[in-house]
């Protein structure tokens, strides 16, 4: 009996995916529990459509997450803290402050989880920053920090 999985079956497969299981297996196990149904005609077609509908939102993100990162080629954020007199701040600046900063200066909305800076910036002057835009997508964002 072919059915489509509703969710991750341990053994059998992914959510989404159209399997051939024994016919007392489908009935006494995976349809009761809800974790499948039949694979008719009109479930084919919305399986089909649904897959559709994610690789397009997925593609349109893709084409988002390019833009963004030849937007940030282009730009620089600006920063100011307050330095001791050697050029090493009192604390340091964060993803959160580079966040905020990038949606304040050139409204582009990134969550902070996205820039990669282990350490943050602790002295004045600029610095590349790593962004994870999406995945498999990086960019790299000129942060300029000065001093109050």
């Amino acid at each position: 009996m072919q059915v489509i999985l509703n969710q991750d079956v341990k053994g059998q497969g992914k959510k989404g995916q159209m399997l051939n299981v024994s016919d007392g297996y489908a009935r006494n196990y995976l349809l009761p529990r809800g974790l499948a149904k039949e694979a008719t005609k009109s479930n084919i077609n919305v399986m089909k459509g649904k897959a559709e509908s994610l690789e397009y939102k997925i593609q349109t993100e893709k084409k988002e997450a390019n833009e963004i990162v030849e937007r940030m080629k282009e730009i620089e954020v600006v920063i100011t803290a307050k330095a001791g007199s050697n050029g090493k701040l009192f604390g340091s600046v964060t993803s959160k402050d580079v966040s905020e900063a990038l949606t304040a200066q050139h409204h582009i909305k990134l969550d902070k989880k996205k820039f990669v800076m282990p350490d943050g910036i602790k002295a004045i002057g600029t610095t590349e920053v790593d962004v994870k835009v999406y995945t498999g997508i990086t960019g790299k964002l000129r942060v300029t920090v000065k001093e109050a």
